[in-house]
């Protein structure tokens, strides 16, 4: 006899042993079946796994054991806000890669006429098909990724989620939300418009009174002391190319490091 017919023997011999329920024989052998082919019983280890994992995630009792019903930080939702945040940034990548396909980086216009950026801006809202909507998605979805994530940074600070041995973590949350903001910026000056033109003036201002080293990342950052082609062209380099790499990296590593040490208890 080969080794296969023994097996199905002997797991034929043991649920014959076992008392079971007609519905239950014929699960357990449909189970058995397909694990030997499949490997079904390794992935719903694998699931279970996953399952204690995720409750580790969130703080089950924490406002009982801690006598914390007064605490506004503990309050549970405050605990998602990490979540929501991720959430609002997958919105906004999504919505922002249609806009993509619209958008023209350019600062060209004739004489009296506005840039062909802001033309293009005009055309994804007046006359693309669901175009206003799409652009809509994209800016609510940035602000409330911008909102979120300060909540979420009060949160850990006040509830002292940031000690050790979570300070790794703290400190790529502060890379996230100062990212989130240079996204914020990069996406508002690539309208072109009046709004866009001062706050990218402001920005070179801004840079140039860096002490020692102002002018370099005024070359650097937007092209020049004063705003051109070359400036819209790297605030969309930032904006679509470089930032959503290094911040959806970060995203995962800070995700990653949350999901082996669970929630921090409270300090």
């Amino acid at each position: 006899m080969s080794i296969e017919r023994k097996d199905e023997h002997d797991h034929g011999e043991w649920l014959r042993e076992k008392d079971l329920t007609p519905i239950e024989s014929t699960f357990l052998t449909t189970l058995i079946w397909m694990d030997r082919r499949f490997r079904i019983v390794d992935y719903l280890e694998i699931l279970e796994t996953l399952y204690y994992r995720v409750n580790l995630q969130m703080p089950k009792s924490h406002t009982e054991q801690y006598g914390l019903d007064n605490k506004f930080w503990y309050w549970y939702p405050l605990y998602a806000l990490g979540s929501f945040s991720t959430i609002a940034y997958v919105v906004a990548a999504i919505s922002g890669a249609l806009l993509g396909f619209y958008y023209s980086p350019s600062t060209a216009a004739a004489q009296g006429d506005p840039s062909a950026a802001y033309q293009q801006l005009t055309l994804i809202m007046t006359d693309l098909n669901f175009g206003f909507m799409l652009r809509s998605i994209h800016r609510w979805s940035a602000q409330v990724m911008v909102a979120a994530v300060f909540l979420h940074m009060l949160r850990v600070y006040f509830t002292g989620a940031y000690k050790e041995p979570r300070e790794v973590n703290w400190i790529i949350g502060i890379l996230l939300i100062s990212l989130t903001m240079v996204f914020g910026y990069t996406g508002y000056l690539l309208p072109w418009d009046q709004l866009a033109f001062w706050a990218g003036q402001i920005g070179v201002e801004m840079s140039l009174s860096v002490p020692l080293i102002g002018e370099w990342v005024a070359q650097l950052l937007f092209g020049g002391f004063s705003l051109s082609q070359s400036t819209l062209q790297r605030m969309y380099i930032l904006h679509v190319f470089l930032l959503p790499f290094v911040v959806t990296t970060l995203i995962a590593v800070h995700i990653g490091i949350v999901w082996m040490q669970g929630i921090a208890e409270p300090h």
